[in-house]
């Protein structure tokens, strides 16, 4: 699979095999992780590459916490497309699978 981030904005973002989101743990305080999924609200989302590409550019662009889904699509013709459009506390954002 291939993802896309983009901060609707500036178009800042990144894209590459891995889609992780991250969340603390109400009980522990320790951060959870879970690989290759999509946005959902009260996570933060990473997307980019799991290993170095460059020691100059960034490998991966990570959200803050997702507070609101705004729209979601899937393409009948693609199974594995997906199209989330999601708010932070601060930006907003869209997110692919392709």
């Amino acid at each position: 699979m291939t993802y896309s981030l983009s901060r609707t904005r500036d178009g800042a973002g990144d894209s590459g095999p891995m889609s992780d989101i991250a969340w603390k743990d109400p009980v522990t305080g320790n951060t959870l992780w879970e690989q290759n999924v999509e946005p959902r609200v009260g996570v933060c989302v990473r997307v980019g590459s799991p290993h170095a590409r460059s020691y100059s550019l960034h490998d991966w662009w990570q959200t803050t916490y997702v507070t609101e889904i705004l729209e979601e699509r899937t393409d009948p013709k693609d199974p594995n497309f997906l199209y989330i459009r999601f708010k932070t506390d601060n930006s907003e954002y869209e997110w692919t699978r392709f």
